[in-house]
Parts: structure tokens; C-alpha cells; sequence
């Protein structure tokens, strides 16, 4: 059964994260992604810590299943005409590097169209590839504080905060998987490629969402709730339970009823100062603080099937590894193994992205360059004094054998 990206190509000139990202889950669906690594070191992911053995770590693995590794100086002159000819095979050349170094490296569809007119040149940067910032390095935790999600996050007499993981990098990268794919449906439609400019900030700022519209529209001003709190529904939040927390809530009116009567309170939904959402979020302290008697009376566990009988929106707030052992997340297949030479049995988290009946594949990160001569020789037809040539000028790095065989 074929994968439904199976006819897509992508040469991927990434690192670190939002970039690798973005691809995986491409190449998770079936995409053959090259990914092309500058000779000697490869792509810096490689050597994250704390778990890394050479050239291979976990952070690596985590966001590089599934592709194929070609170590290739596009820099040299004999790596470009390289690079060349990858894309006159491919549907799409993706890339995450600072704004303005496209441009100098000519990875746009102006300085390639001519080896490929349907290629589609997709960027993943910082700030985008205009405007002031342009040649600005971007990274997610100063994008977090550029796009003011700091601000918003945390307690409200905590210093600014950035969320726990890198979600604009991550975001960003989903943003550029279907910025790219968008592009390659219209090349294949319209027989003319083009650019996609993605950035991290314009992500960040597309995140901003309805909180951007009550700023724009009414001025309002946007502040920290405790608890992680709903900045206007209300309950909706973190609460203490007596042995742990949970979170509940609802975005309805019927929530906070069916609230009242899980805790045997039904009297607090007819108090006037909590019948409607204006109300409750004018008495905010008041209904929190009720709640928090009512919600250290009993265990996490007791609150849970309470809440779900009485059909109220409630969760757990588990630490990593119970989330990862949630049934729910066994459920949907969500946690997998895949054997790796140096690193063992790499446990690893799905993409959420699914199409068809076709399982997606599960294959570990590439070794270095471990593709290097293969797709040169099977995909570009060179020849094995072409590949030595190559190499012996520096273009192109072959890899060594992996200990323990592939």
C-alpha cells in the first residue's frame, strides 16, 4: 500500500530543529527527503545533549527518521552543479537559514528555476526574508519574547516565561510542511514553481489569534491569569486537588452546571455573582477560590470520574512520562521503538499528521552522509570516478560504516 507523499521529493537543507521538523513529517507520510549536510560536521542536531554517541544523538534521531543523508558543500563549485542536478529531480527545495542567506547562497526559484521551472523553494527563517529584521538570527526563545508570548505566559508575578517546549520552532515547521505542500500542488497544477517564505515570528504572531484581534479592535491588553488560566472563561484552569491537579473547565455555559452538580454544589449556579461567563469573570477570585475547597476535598483519581460523569471537560496534569504512558496515547499508536546501531532501541513520538490506511514509516535517523554515493549514483546516474572526484575535491564527504551494520 503505497504512502501518500510516495511521489514527492524534497531536498532538504536543514539543522536543528523547526527545519528537521517540518520535513519529518513529510517524509513520515512517504516523501523521500534528502537531506543535505555540510561536510565535515553535519547538521549541529547531531551533537545536542545529553545523549549522543559521535555523530548520532537522540535529539537528532528524534527529528530526522526516515530521510536519507548526502554530505554536499553547496558552497564549492562542484557541490552547486551537484545541487543543481538534485533539484532538476525534486518537487521541492527546502531550507532553514537566516533570512538574507538565500539570497547570497541563490537557493531561490530565480537562481534555480532554470534546472527545474516547477521547483518549489520553500524557506523556513527567523524573521522572513524581507523587512528589517531579515538578517537577523531567529530563534524560537527570542521569537517567544519578540511576538509577546512571554508576556502571557506564566504566573502573574513570575518574570516573563517562555512555554516548555520549543512551540513556534515546532509550529513553524508544520506552518512550512504545508506552505511547501500548497506549493507543490499549484507547480504540479499551473507546470511553474515558486518561493514560500515562512518565519518563525509570523507564526508566532498568527498564534496570537484572538488575543490580537481584542488588541486591535478594543485595545484590550492582555495579562497573566494564575493557575494557566482562561484569560476569560471562567472556571477554566488549573485546580489543587489533594493529592495532584487537574484541569477543568469548559468553553460552555452547561460546563459550569454540570460543575456545580459534580461537586454537590448546585446552589452556586443560580448565584446571581456566577449565573453567566460576564458574571463569573467579574468574580473571578470568588468562584476560584470556592472551587479550590470543594476540588482538595478528594484525590486526583475521585475528581476525574466525578467530573467525566457529570460530563465536565477534565484531564490530569501528568508529568512527561505519564503522558507518554496515557492510554489514550497507546491507543492512537502515538509511542514507538526503532532499533539504532549506536543508540539502541530509540523511543520516539509519532506525527500527528495521518492520511489513508497506509502505516507510516518508521525508519531510524541517517548516519552522516550516509547516502551520499547512493543517491549520486542511483538518483543523478554518476559514475563511481565521477562520485572519487568529487569527494577527492571536497565537494562531497562519504560516509564510514556504522558500527553494528545499518
Amino acid at each position: 500500500m503505497s504512502l501518500p507523499l510516495s511521489d514527492i521529493r524534497i531536498v532538504a537543507i536543514e539543522q536543528y530543529g523547526a527545519g528537521p521538523y517540518g520535513s519529518l513529517h513529510l517524509a513520515d507520510l512517504g516523501a523521500d527527503v534528502i537531506k543535505i549536510e555540510q561536510p565535515p560536521e553535519g547538521d549541529v542536531g547531531r551533537y545536542v545533549p545529553p545523549y549522543r554517541d559521535g555523530t548520532d544523538s537522540l535529539f537528532f534521531e528524534s527529528l530526522n527518521r526516515n530521510k536519507r543523508s548526502v554530505c554536499l558543500d553547496i558552497a564549492h563549485p562542484d557541490g552547486r552543479r551537484v545541487l543543481e542536478d538534485l533539484v532538476a529531480h525534486a518537487d521541492a527545495l527546502f531550507y532553514n537559514l537566516r533570512g538574507d542567506v538565500p539570497a547570497k547562497l541563490g537557493l531561490r526559484y530565480a537562481d534555480l528555476s532554470h534546472a527545474n521551472p516547477r521547483l518549489v523553494c520553500c524557506s523556513l527563517s527567523g524573521y522572513g526574508m524581507t523587512g528589517p529584521r531579515a538578517a537577523d538570527p531567529g530563534f524560537d526563545y527570542m521569537v517567544q519574547g519578540v511576538a509577546g508570548w512571554m508576556s502571557i505566559t506564566g504566573e502573574p508575578d513570575g518574570p516573563p516565561t517562555k512555554t516548555g517546549m520549543s512551540a513556534v520552532d515546532f509550529a513553524t515547521g508544520l506552518a512550512a510542511a504545508l506552505s511547501l505542500m500548497v506549493g507543490v500542488h499549484a507547480a504540479r497544477r499551473d507546470g511553474v514553481g515558486g518561493d514560500a517564505d515562512v518565519a518563525l515570528l509570523d507564526t508566532a504572531v498568527s498564534m496570537l489569534n484572538y488575543l490580537a484581534t481584542w488588541a486591535l479592535t478594543e485595545g484590550h491588553v492582555p495579562v497573566r491569569v494564575p493557575r494557566s488560566g482562561h484569560p476569560t472563561l471562567v472556571p477554566f484552569g488549573n485546580f489543587p486537588t489533594a493529592d495532584g491537579w487537574i484541569v477543568a473547565g469548559g468553553s460552555k455555559e452547561k460546563f459550569w452546571v454540570r460543575m456545580t452538580a459534580a461537586l454537590d454544589r448546585p446552589e452556586l449556579a443560580a448565584d446571581p455573582r456566577f449565573v453567566t461567563f460576564d458574571d463569573r469573570l467579574r468574580h473571578r477570585d470568588e468562584v476560584i477560590a470556592l472551587l479550590d475547597v470543594e476540588f482538595t476535598k478528594q484525590p486526583t483519581a475521585h475528581w476525574l470520574t466525578v467530573l467525566t460523569e457529570h460530563g465536565v471537560p477534565c484531564a490530569p496534569v501528568n508529568d512527561v512520562h505519564a503522558a507518554l504512558d496515557d492510554p489514550q496515547v497507546a491507543a492512537r499508536e502515538l509511542v514507538f521503538r526503532v532499533d539504532h546501531p549506536r543508540l539502541g532501541a530509540v523511543g520516539q513520538v509519532a506525527s500527528p499528521v495521518r492520511f489513508g490506511a497506509a502505516p507510516p514509516r518508521r525508519s531510524r535517523g541517517p548516519a552522516l552522509g550516509e547516502h551520499t554515493r547512493a543517491v549520486l549514483a542511483d538518483l543523478l546516474g554518476y559514475s563511481d570516478d565521477h562520485i572519487a572526484a568529487l569527494a577527492r575535491a571536497g565537494a562531497v564527504a562519504l560516509p564510514v560504516p556504522l558500527r553494528g551494520g545499518a
